[in-house]
């Protein structure tokens, strides 16, 4: 999960991992966990309040608008991981995203209905914790279809704990 307090005073999505239904941060998050492939954690939270300058607070309908000038930008811009191919996925996941908003779908709506809108407890025994599950295979697969990238499995459950879809740790009481 990520602390944000920076500006706001408020926290979203903070640790202790608490349920996200914000839609910027749900967008935010979908996109930093699909920059993060192939890298640490701690390199894509090093460079968070970069993305969010870059990417335009993550504003889905301006990012979609983003032509190959913006393209050149965003590859030069050494605050965010200079990677064509995740640059172009952010592009297209806007576009994605807005079709969903089209149908009457929400990210939040969306990807909560997959766990009956309440966070799932997996207390996996010490050094059996999946990389994914058949639920993140699901929601990749369906993601996938809907047009977004770098929404592989592995990435989808890392999305859902952070997000606090799925308590990895511990039953809550």
């Amino acid at each position: 999960g990520i602390r944000d307090s920076s500006v706001t005073g408020v926290q979203t999505c903070a640790l202790p991992i608490l349920p996200c239904h914000d839609e910027t941060t749900l967008f935010e998050m979908l996109n930093l966990e699909g920059a993060q492939a192939g890298l640490s954690w701690e390199t894509i939270l090093n460079k968070r309040d970069s993305y969010r300058s870059a990417f335009d607070g993550w504003d889905a309908a301006r990012i979609a608008r983003y032509d190959e000038a913006k393209v050149a930008e965003l590859l030069a811009n050494p605050g965010i991981v200079r990677n064509r191919l995740k640059v172009a996925a952010a592009i297209n996941n806007a576009k994605a995203y807005l079709a969903m908003r089209e149908q009457g779908l929400t990210l939040d709506r969306y990807l909560w209905s997959f766990v009956d809108h309440q966070p799932i407890v997996n207390d996996w025994p010490t050094g059996a914790r999946p990389a994914r599950t058949e639920l993140s295979d699901r929601i990749s697969k369906d993601l996938g279809k809907r047009g977004f990238k770098f929404v592989g499995s592995t990435i989808v459950y890392a999305y859902m704990q952070g997000i606090g879809m799925v308590d990895r740790k511990s039953p809550r009481l």
